[in-house]
């Protein structure tokens, strides 16, 4: 039964402590029309038939989650709600919607019920849930009220600041005047840029499926342990209406704010992504799926800027409000950072891990993206590839890149870590859609690292649903021999997918198809392509190393992954240390090496290690 909590007076505090959840604010000071309109959620509190829920209408339905971490903050996420289903309105992205607007009368009809949040956090190493209840506040560092509404589907997301560098943290979250909490999370801020570190562990994943198969890679990191943070390279979500024992919800394409909503939420009951969610950090940036397939500045593979498209494919969904939609239920439910995004859509940034490395994300899909492969026009995107006006990234972001990675190396940072989408070496062959297709922006790239004599460059990407490893170099410009690495300027790491689809058939083709590409491309020094996993990112002073995990099915829900290969970079290299993967590997194949599959694989539950197969990798639909 629900009870009025909220008097008038209780809610003009409200007024204040609203603010303080970053999901009612726009993801950039510079487009207030991606925000929610306070003063008409706050005036809300003050109707006479405002009837707050109680506590015991409410859960905790989407599990907790932090990310982008700083050295002295990070933000904490959770949905808070009375059921799963998310808010179908679209009164965030409809109309003219500035932060203060002076509309009200379709607010004020709205659901007049703001929901009570405190969290707190602790130090990992003094205290646990029981500790810090029995002795009070005292172990306390950082806590805080947030409320919220439908009007952001329930999501709360708050910075917890005042925290110290490269330390790490339990947090929860309760409802306002209950015992009803969270499960307790971790967290881990990043180091001060001066601060001497000795090794910081990345796990990095790109490409999970809902419907294509169980996101068993998640819960594998997740209970291994050990890493610092999750780097998320895009395609979290799929926008497609894929079907089957685990079909996507809404069961069609999405379009409209309340279609991503429900997709994202949907996502995040996947007990796995709950886990490594809640006990680690997460980085993210988008691919194309978050919005829609094959994704530029003006359009996607199904959807353009023409009123045909509009009318038959788009559901009358144009496609800036599409992105639109994408965007802000995308900043709802993600613990990222609402960074200033200028004139469009930023979500490229860095962070400094010390003086050990810069991780610099990027954002090679929504941002300012020239045209790319459709289908219908790859003639012509093949015509057009070299010329200098194409980008992957857009004039402001091409600058910042390479300002940013200039300023990397004067501030004496070890090593440059770069997340990108899409393939930047050319492993994958002459692709129009990755970094190949927009060969004066690679070139550009190519050009300020030698300019600038910028070293210790390592390249990871996503988005291809198969593992690549390979030298980074200007192929007809710098003399590169594949046999020694040598006149390479760097190494990508490119991982497979979570769940998405990668080679069919049975793992000897697989094998086979990557020995014949290994042996077709000068650059490729291993590639696999049937397991689903992610990979260990090692970063030290003297090294770098790359260990590649597979899930041997994500048909079923299971604890098994197989190490498939280590691979590493010695500093001041630039090259990927032969022989590679010691000259050895589990599948796929290493240049100069040899393929043993010994199935020999570990239960992370148990860590109990097994002989196992199974007959398929992906679900049946």
């Amino acid at each position: 039964m629900k009870v009025v909590i909220l008097s008038a007076l209780a809610a003009v505090a409200t007024a204040v402590e609203l603010s303080t959840n970053l999901n009612y604010h726009s993801p950039s000071t510079r487009h207030s029309n991606l925000g929610i309109d306070l003063p008409t959620v706050q005036r809300r509190t003050l109707k006479r038939d405002s009837v707050p829920y109680s506590p015991d209408d409410l859960n905790f339905t989407h599990g907790i989650a932090s990310g982008d971490p700083y050295p002295t903050s990070v933000i904490l996420w959770t949905r808070v709600a009375p059921s799963l289903a998310s808010d179908l309105g679209n009164i965030t992205v409809e109309g003219n919607v500035p932060l203060y607007s002076h509309e009200t009368e379709r607010y004020i009809k709205a659901d007049p019920n703001p929901i009570c949040v405190d969290w707190a956090v602790w130090p990992a190493t003094s205290s646990n849930a029981t500790r810090w209840k029995r002795q009070g506040n005292e172990t306390v560092v950082a806590s805080g009220r947030a409320y919220t509404t439908s009007d952001i589907d329930f999501t709360i997301k708050v910075e917890a600041g005042g925290l110290s560098p490269f330390t790490e943290y339990n947090y929860q979250f309760t409802i306002c005047g209950s015992d009803k909490k969270s499960r307790i999370g971790k967290t881990k801020t990043t180091p001060d840029k001066n601060d001497n570190v000795s090794e910081v562990k990345l796990a990095v994943f790109s490409c999970s499926n809902f419907p294509n198969g169980y996101f068993n890679a998640y819960g594998n990191a997740a209970r291994k342990g050990g890493l610092d943070y999750v780097i998320h390279l895009g395609d979290y979500i799929y926008e497609s209406a894929g079907g089957g024992e685990r079909a996507h919800d809404p069961p069609r394409v999405t379009f409209t704010l309340g279609d991503y909503r429900t997709r994202h939420g949907q996502y995040r009951t996947d007990p796995d992504l709950q886990l490594l969610a809640a006990n680690h950090p997460w980085i993210p940036t988008w691919d194309d799926h978050e919005v829609a397939n094959n994704g530029y500045r003006d359009g996607f593979s199904a959807l353009n800027n023409t009123e045909a498209s509009f009318r038959q494919g788009g559901r009358m969904v144009s496609v800036d409000q599409r992105k639109m939609n994408a965007v802000r239920a995308y900043f709802e439910w993600m613990p990222i950072r609402q960074v200033d995004l200028d004139d469009n859509l930023r979500i490229w940034r860095s962070f400094e891990l010390g003086n050990l490395a810069d991780l610099i994300i990027l954002d090679t899909r929504n941002y300012d993206r020239s045209i790319t492969s459709l289908g219908w026009n790859d003639a012509y995107i093949e015509l057009i590839r070299d010329e200098a006006s194409r980008s992957l990234m857009g004039g402001r972001q091409e600058s910042w890149f390479y300002r940013t990675l200039k300023e990397s190396k004067d501030r004496g940072a070890k090593w440059r870590i770069i997340g990108s989408q899409v393939i930047f070496s050319g492993a994958d062959g002459a692709g129009t859609d990755t970094w190949g297709g927009y060969t004066a922006n690679r070139n550009r790239t190519l050009q300020t690292l030698i300019d600038n004599d910028i070293d210790n460059n390592v390249f990871l990407a996503g988005d291809s649903h198969r593992n690549w490893v390979a030298d980074v170099t200007w192929l007809g410009e710098l003399d590169y021999n594949p046999a020694t690495g040598s006149g390479s300027l760097g190494v990508e790491f490119a991982g497979t997918a979570v769940s998405s689809s990668g080679r069919a058939g049975p793992i000897s083709a697989a094998n086979t198809y990557a020995r014949n590409r290994v042996r077709d491309t000068d650059v490729l020094q291993w590639h696999e392509g049937y397991y689903r996993g992610y990979f260990v990112l090692s970063v030290q002073k003297d090294k770098v190393t790359a260990g590649f995990f597979g899930s041997p099915t994500v048909a079923t829900r299971n604890p098994w992954e197989l190490p498939l290969a280590n691979l590493t970079v010695l500093s001041g290299e630039n090259k990927l240390s032969r022989p590679v993967a010691g000259g050895k590997v589990e599948a796929g194949f290493a240049k100069g090496g040899t393929t043993t599959g010994t199935n020999l694989t570990l239960n992370t539950e148990t860590k109990q290690w097994e002989v196992i197969g199974f007959d398929e990798m992906f679900i049946s639909r």
